[in-house]
């Protein structure tokens, strides 16, 4: 049957896979958009950390210092978008559609540079670069890993997609249950009242996109130092634009966001899945862009349902006042 052969262990084992990064990417627009700052600039942040990412990785000979370095290349680059923003008040979709534009060609330049081949040549000496042992390592979770089926799905990943995972659950307690998340959310909602008690609205927006970029930096590893086993230009393929609409379809919270993630992930496992059966890739590729798009129409139209109740109820709220 078509569809036992579709939905096995091994699936649902590459759902998890392939949503952790952009998992790591919603995480980082969830906190943005918080903040009131939409960062477009995501996937352009995942493609520059992945690059640093895997040559760290590989000059140093350990993968902790590779996806260290990416993660800070990642708060490096949204610091950057923020100095840009902030202080020089250019406008932040703009330096973040520069931001995507430099990790999609800068990157493969910085290539060229880094290892003075040809354009060839450069991303033959980047694709492999990791091996086996500089790849993020695979975890067993004792007695989980002996159970059937839950074992097969939940055991073996990335210590990076336990993290991404985890990462949902620490960012809802940093923003609902700290000071700093507090402060977060009422420089989105209201800035000229955060400034008005105190709070330094600059300071906050600093520490949000920065948290933003820390995110995709995380995200920028998993792929280039597990899920592909080194860079190429242009692999992120469109993760940090389908983490914004993930993040708009959960509402902008950690675990609607989390949900939102894994039926893109369950959409792109599909379209693989799907492929790898004998289907025409050119047919099933487009699968996660399409479930984007119907996404996102059907998170619309829910919001406009959501905005006609509110305001007819405000309205019969104010004729009964009368």
């Amino acid at each position: 049957m078509l569809l036992e052969r579709i939905f096995t262990m091994d699936f649902f084992f590459s759902v998890l896979r392939i949503t952790a990064p952009i998992l790591f990417a919603t995480l980082g627009a969830v906190i943005g958009e918080k903040a009131g700052i939409s960062n477009i600039g995501l996937e352009g942040i995942m493609m520059i950390s992945a690059l640093f990412g895997s040559l760290t990785a590989y000059w140093s000979g350990s993968w902790f210092v590779g996806v260290l370095l990416a993660l800070l290349i990642g708060i490096l680059v949204s610091l950057l978008m923020g100095f840009f923003s902030f202080n020089l008040k250019t406008d932040i979709i703009l330096t973040g559609v520069a931001v995507n534009m430099i990790g999609s060609g800068g990157t493969l330049f910085l290539v060229k540079v880094i290892t003075q081949l040809t354009e060839g040549s450069a991303m033959a000496s980047t694709t492999s670069l990791i091996t086996k042992s500089l790849q993020t390592p695979s975890v067993n979770i004792p007695l989980l890993k002996d159970i059937p089926i839950l074992g097969g799905i939940f055991s073996g990943h990335s210590v990076l997609t336990y993290l991404a995972f985890l990462l949902v659950f620490l960012t809802w307690v940093m923003l609902y249950r700290t000071p700093l998340g507090l402060n977060i959310r009422s420089v989105g909602e209201n800035p000229n009242a955060a400034a008005s008690v105190g709070v330094s609205v600059l300071r906050i927006r600093y520490i949000a996109i920065g948290f933003s970029g820390a995110m995709a930096g995380l995200g920028g590893a998993y792929m280039s130092m597990y899920y592909a086993m080194g860079w190429s230009q242009d692999m992120v393929a469109g993760r940090g634009f389908i983490a914004l609409a993930a993040q708009a379809m959960g509402a902008g919270e950690p675990f609607g966001a989390m949900l939102a993630a894994l039926v893109f992930g369950l959409a792109q496992a599909l379209g693989i899945k799907v492929s790898s059966l004998g289907a025409d890739s050119n047919l099933v590729s487009p699968i996660p862009y399409l479930v984007t798009i119907l996404g996102l129409v059907i998170f619309a139209l829910v919001a406009r349902s959501r905005t006609r109740h509110r305001h007819s109820a405000a309205a019969l709220a104010s004729t009964a006042g009368k």
